[in-house]
């Protein structure tokens, strides 16, 4: 039988600054905050980290006070083998001098035992950087680079060995990313606004199939769409129409992750979807609101308050959690906007664009990240194409018999 420790006393709780910016933080048993893992989870927010991210750190900080809280330990004197036991811990959730007769389901996948893992790890390099001698050796837990690639003239430019990792955590193969049809797509577009050819108009909300359109036509990430301001948008004169991607503050802590600019070119039809909604936009009173319209976000509140307020990602997600009631059955249950950058990326390696074609697309830093993630669908392209295997050599098949016509090799 296994036991399961109750200790939902320490927990991560979200906070409201008083600038409106939601974080995390941790609490213990006595609804304190914890002092060490809020000082690194503010020390994230100084650094301007993503709010997700510190959500993350904050969850993995929470289990790791509970696993010390649980196993009577204290947080500046661990040692190595208190990090491999609390990997066990994160794996079955047993409580001190607890032995499973037989194994349970494990509580976590690897993939997240992992991102935990590394939560703490970097709370605990933050203290050593700041003096504090807190864990034994921890170094050598520490992981430096990632992959077996190795630069040019790796040999020459290093001085000294990598840091290798002690305790290890069970890689597994990442699956083929999720993504929507083409029909799919569609639907979720379809159900937020549609064309009235009777009337000549458009039915429902302009700047929810908008937000969809845009995100499965460039790939973008939901914060890099909600970060869109109309100056960002170029619409056609003439000439191909397209957005700039800018890396800047936003109120709501969206950011372009990796802080790259990129331009990236729209379809007419996506264009003068754009137009439209700019259209009603002013129709709705934007721009006496707002004092520079073109400086302002494209994606805006139109029935909540603040009115043309940048629109908050919650929002975004609660207007996901409607579709997918609305269109049950139609499409995945457990689809997010982040889907739509995977059904692009897919989309173009299928139609055969070049890899680092999409890597600068997608602002990926390094080509080698779209490689990886989108591994299998390179693959089967180049399976099908040697597959086709008497098409591929159809040109070196007359090559040969041409000169078998001419006479024997002499």
């Amino acid at each position: 039988m296994t036991t399961v420790v109750d200790l939902s006393g320490i927990r991560t709780q979200r906070l409201t600054l008083g600038t409106g910016e939601r974080t995390w933080t941790v609490l213990g048993r006595d609804h304190r905050v914890v002092g060490p893992a809020e000082e690194y989870l503010e020390h994230l927010r100084v650094q301007k980290v993503s709010p997700n991210t510190v959500k993350s750190y904050a969850r993995a900080l929470a289990l790791w006070w509970q696993y010390l809280d649980a196993f009577g330990l204290t947080w500046d004197t661990v040692t190595l083998e208190d990090f491999g036991a609390f990997l066990t811990w994160l794996r079955t959730g047993e409580g001190p001098q607890v032995t499973a007769l037989a194994p349970g389901e494990p509580r976590f996948g690897e993939a997240t035992v992992a991102v935990r893992l590394r939560g703490v790890l970097s709370c605990y390099e933050f203290h050593q950087l700041n003096g504090v001698d807190a864990g034994r050796d921890l170094h050598r837990l520490v992981q430096r680079g990632g992959g077996r690639y190795k630069p040019m003239l790796e040999h020459i430019a290093r001085r000294k060995g990598r840091r290798q990792t002690v305790i290890r955590v069970r890689q597994q193969h990442a699956g083929a990313p999720p993504v929507l049809t083409p029909r799919q797509i569609d639907g979720i577009c379809d159900a937020c606004a549609v064309w009235d050819s009777a009337v000549y108009e458009w039915r429902g909300s302009v700047r929810d199939r908008l937000l969809w359109a845009l995100l499965a036509e460039t790939g973008l990430r939901l914060g890099e769409a909600l970060g869109l301001r109309h100056r960002d948008w170029h619409t056609g004169r003439g000439d191909t129409p397209f957005i700039e991607v800018v890396p800047r503050e936003h109120p709501h802590r969206v950011r372009v992750k990796g802080g790259g600019y990129r331009k990236l070119y729209i379809s007419d039809e996506l264009d003068r979807l754009y137009g439209e909604y700019l259209w009603q936009l002013c129709g709705a009173g934007a721009d006496m609101a707002v004092v520079d319209l073109d400086d302002w976000y494209v994606f805006v509140n139109l029935a909540r308050e603040p009115r043309f307020a940048p629109w908050q990602p919650d929002s975004v997600y609660d207007l996901v959690d409607r579709l997918r009631r609305q269109l049950a059955g139609c499409v995945p249950n457990a689809w997010t906007p982040h889907w739509f950058r995977h059904s692009h990326a897919t989309a173009l390696l299928l139609a055969g664009v070049p890899v680092h074609v999409v890597s600068r697309r997608l602002g990926h830093a390094d080509v080698q990240t779209t490689l990886n993630t989108y591994a299998h669908v390179t693959e089967d392209a180049e399976l099908r194409a040697v597959a086709d295997w008497k098409a591929l050599t159809s040109g070196w098949r007359a090559t040969i018999e041409a000169a078998e016509a001419i006479g024997p090799c002499s």
